[in-house]
C-alpha cells in the first residue's frame, strides 16, 4: 500500500512528489509516467520563461503562486546549478489602441506587488534597439531557466527521499475500495494507494474519468507554432519582446524570447491541435479531435473567437503572415531570419459553457486530487503549486484511519 500516486512525469507531477516527501519523509510516493522520461510534453516544448505574475487578475491562484513561485524557483536553480537568468521583458505598445490595456497590464502587475516600470521610445531604444513602440512596460523580474533540467532535479530528489519513478506506464484503469484507490498500468502492475494525484496534463480530463470523477471541464490541446532566429539575426533581440495582450484571448500573442540555451525563439501562435500530442500540422489522431468537435461548449468559443482563430490559423500556413505579427514588434526581421522549430501543445480546459479557464484548476474526489488546468506559468509556479496539492491529497490520505509513513 502507497501513502500517494502522483500520475503524470512533467514539472507539477514532480513538484508535488517532492512537496509530499519534504512533508511526510519516509512516505510512500511512486511517479507513474507513460513517456520513456520526464518532461516530455508541456514541460519540456515551452518557451522557458520564469514569469513575472505581470498578466494576471489579482488575488487569483496564478497571481499568488506566480511572485512566489518564480522567487523560489531561482533559488532552487542556484543551489541545484540549473542553468538561469534573471533579464528582464518589455511588453510593448505599437498602436495608440493598445496604450489603454498598457496602463491597465501596468495597474496589475503593481497591485500584484511587481517592479513594473513605465518607458518612452527612448527607454525601449536603449533596451531594445530594435524594437519598436509607442510606449511599453518594463519588467526586471522576468527571466529564462531550463525547465527540462528543474524537473529532472525534481525526479533526482524524489529517488534520493526514497519515492520510486516509474516510467513507460501509461494508467489504464482506476478503482476504488473503501479505504484505498488502484492504479492499474499499461505494464500490468496494480498500485493500491491512500490518495491518487492526477497530474497527467493533456490526459487529466480522461484520467480523472478514469476514476469515475466529473471534470467540468474538457482539455482542449492548443498547438503553440515557432520558429528560431537565425544566428545572423540574433542581435535583434538582447532579452524578451512581447505585444500587448489580448484580454479576451488567453493567449499572450507571438513574441521574441532569448532562450537559456542560446539563441532566440520567436513565436507561439495558437491553433487547435488535431490531437493532444499533435506537435505536428499534420499529426491527427482522430479519437481526439471527434471528442473537441462533439462538445457542445467548443462551438460555443468557436462561434465567439471565430475572427481570432481564423488569424491565428492563417498565420499558421502562411509564413508571411507570421512574419508580419512578428515585424510589429521589431520591424527588421524578415522571412529569410526565421527557422522552424519545434511546436508545443498547451492543455487548455474549456468549460461547459464555452469559456476558456484562465485560472488554474484542480477538482477533488474521493481520496483524488485532479489537476486540470495548469497552463502556464504553471511551470513558473511549480513549487508553490506542488506544495498546495500535496497539502490537498494529505487529507485525502490522512481521512478515516492512521496512516504509515504520514
Amino acid at each position: 500500500m502507497y501513502d500517494f500516486v502522483v500520475i503524470g512525469g512533467g514539472i507539477v507531477g514532480l513538484s508535488t512528489a517532492r512537496a509530499l516527501l519534504e512533508r511526510y519523509p519516509g512516505a510512500g510516493v511512486v511517479v507513474l509516467e507513460k513517456e520513456a522520461g520526464w518532461a516530455r510534453h508541456q514541460t519540456g516544448h515551452n518557451s522557458g520563461v520564469i514569469h513575472s505574475g505581470v498578466y494576471y487578475k489579482p488575488g487569483s491562484m496564478k497571481a499568488r503562486f506566480t511572485g512566489e513561485g518564480g522567487e523560489r524557483l531561482v533559488e532552487f536553480c542556484r543551489e541545484q546549478g540549473i542553468s538561469h537568468e534573471i533579464c528582464g521583458k518589455v511588453i510593448v505598445a505599437t498602436e495608440p489602441d493598445e496604450m489603454p490595456r498598457l496602463r491597465n497590464l501596468y495597474e496589475r502587475g503593481t497591485q500584484n506587488g511587481l517592479e513594473v516600470e513605465k518607458i518612452g521610445p527612448e527607454e525601449l531604444d536603449e533596451l531594445e534597439p530594435h524594437a519598436a513602440g509607442i510606449a511599453a512596460l518594463k519588467v526586471p523580474s522576468t527571466g529564462i531557466v531550463d525547465f527540462v533540467g528543474v524537473t529532472e532535479a525534481f525526479a533526482r530528489i524524489v529517488a534520493k527521499e526514497g519515492g520510486e519513478l516509474r516510467t513507460g506506464a501509461e494508467v489504464t484503469n482506476i478503482s476504488k475500495t473503501e479505504d484505498a484507490v488502484e492504479v492499474r498500468t499499461s505494464v500490468g502492475e496494480s498500485f493500491r494507494t491512500r490518495a491518487l494525484v492526477n497530474c497527467a496534463g493533456l490526459h487529466s480530463d480522461r484520467v480523472a474519468a478514469l476514476g469515475g470523477v466529473e471534470a467540468g471541464v474538457k482539455i482542449v490541446p492548443f498547438r503553440g507554432e515557432y520558429y528560431d532566429l537565425a544566428p545572423g539575426s540574433r542581435h535583434l533581440v538582447r532579452n524578451l519582446i512581447y505585444p500587448v495582450p489580448d484580454p479576451s484571448f488567453p493567449f499572450l500573442g507571438v513574441h521574441f524570447t532569448r532562450k537559456v540555451g542560446g539563441g532566440v525563439e520567436a513565436g507561439p501562435n495558437a491553433v487547435l491541435g488535431l490531437a493532444r500530442e499533435g506537435y505536428k500540422k499534420t499529426d491527427l489522431r482522430v479519437r481526439d479531435l471527434a471528442e473537441v468537435l462533439a462538445y457542445p461548449a467548443f462551438w460555443r468559443l468557436a462561434a465567439e473567437n471565430w475572427k481570432t482563430g481564423a488569424g491565428e490559423t492563417f498565420r499558421s500556413l502562411s509564413k508571411k503572415a507570421f512574419v508580419r505579427g512578428l515585424k510589429r514588434l521589431v520591424p527588421e526581421v524578415e522571412d529569410e531570419d526565421l527557422v522552424p522549430t519545434e511546436a508545443g501543445v498547451r492543455a487548455q480546459a474549456l468549460a461547459r459553457d464555452g469559456s476558456l479557464v484562465d485560472d488554474f484548476f484542480v477538482v477533488e474526489g474521493r481520496r483524488s486530487v485532479h489537476v486540470l488546468n495548469a497552463p502556464s506559468p504553471a511551470a513558473t509556479a511549480c513549487i508553490p503549486i506542488g506544495e498546495a496539492i500535496a497539502d490537498r491529497a494529505s487529507q485525502h490520505a490522512l481521512d478515516g484511519s492512521s496512516r504509515s509513513g504520514l
